[in-house]
């Protein structure tokens, strides 16, 4: 149905095409406004305009599932674009009866952006160093409290990881957010805690948190003193949190090429990258931020986070 809808599309429009855009594009962002989802997303926004045009608008949509779907059932014309993490590929395993299928439902222009992963404890956690942490929860378990900032979260993917690193099972306690996550964490009520690098760094500054290993196949500028997971001997524990583009599928693939190639200009905008390097956030290679790499990669990390999330057996339906 929604091929012919898109070839209906291209007969209609012929010429009209070359035109595009030709009003404002609305960017959803599948993340709570004022989020980290949300704030890349209006820093791309102002990026792309530029180099469409035309005003891009951001609406944040919260939660895994409704932001997505909007975008899945949009008419697929390149006016209405989705900014999604990396719950995107979770999401295909983590709910069970989606309204859209995940892979099927997005035409993927690209990704946006991809930021490293911390592990980090509360202050007097036992170190001293990340293969004293696993040891701590392998030998604990249960007892140890393990924080997400939802279930759909890059922090609980992570979280994941590191149980499964560990060979153990922690308590994991999800809440709301990273913010409320932290506070509890810095209270003394929980004791460990993954999360992007962006959100933890200002209390691994301030001494509020203890950092042990970074995601990341390189050591953090900002956290220089602080070892890659790999390094530290558990190189299963890489991960980033990204962000893509998405249109709806079925969108024409000149459309898809002319917001391909938008994203790929906003990516190389000095001001932009200034911003993400604020958000400690890497932009990624242009070759990254295409439709062919986007599509596969999807695919890839949905394959590569099936296993783990139905091993874990924790689902968000």
């Amino acid at each position: 149905m929604r091929r012919c809808l898109a070839l209906l599309t291209l007969l209609l429009a012929g010429p009209a095409l070359a035109q595009f855009p030709e009003r404002s594009i609305t960017l959803v962002a599948a993340g709570a406004a004022g989020g980290p989802t949300d704030t890349i997303t209006r820093i791309l926004a102002d990026a792309m305009a530029p180099h469409l045009g035309q005003a891009v608008v951001v609406e944040a949509i919260g939660g895994s599932v409704v932001g997505p779907g909007r975008v899945a059932q949009a008419r697929p014309d390149g006016y209405t674009l989705l900014v999604n993490n990396i719950g995107m590929a979770a999401s295909a395993t983590l709910f069970r009866r989606l309204p859209y299928d995940v892979p099927n439902a997005f035409a993927p222009l690209g990704l946006v952006s991809e930021a490293a992963m911390t592990i980090v404890t509360r202050p007097g956690f036992p170190g001293p160093d990340l293969a004293g942490v696993m040891a701590t929860l392998k030998a604990r378990g249960d007892a140890i409290n393990m924080a997400s900032a939802g279930i759909s979260s890059a922090s609980n993917l992570c979280a994941l990881l590191v149980q499964h690193a560990a060979g153990a099972q922690a308590t994991v306690v999800v809440f709301r957010g990273t913010a409320p996550a932290i506070t509890e964490m810095m209270s003394g009520r929980l004791d460990i805690l993954c999360d992007q690098a962006t959100n933890t760094v200002p209390y691994i500054r301030d001494n509020r948190v203890v950092p042990w290993g970074v995601s990341s196949p390189a050591r953090l500028a900002g956290l220089p003193n602080v070892p890659t997971t790999a390094e530290a001997g558990f190189p299963s524990i890489a991960m980033s949190t990204w962000h893509g583009l998405y249109a709806p599928a079925g969108t024409a693939e000149a459309v898809q090429e002319r917001l391909s190639a938008a994203l790929r200009a906003a990516l190389r905008e000095e001001r932009l990258r200034r911003r993400f390097a604020d958000l400690l956030t890497d932009v990624p290679d242009e070759a990254r931020a295409t439709t062919a790499f986007h599509t596969r990669f999807l695919r890839e990390e949905i394959d590569r986070w099936r296993p783990i999330i139905q091993a874990a057996g924790q689902f968000a339906d």
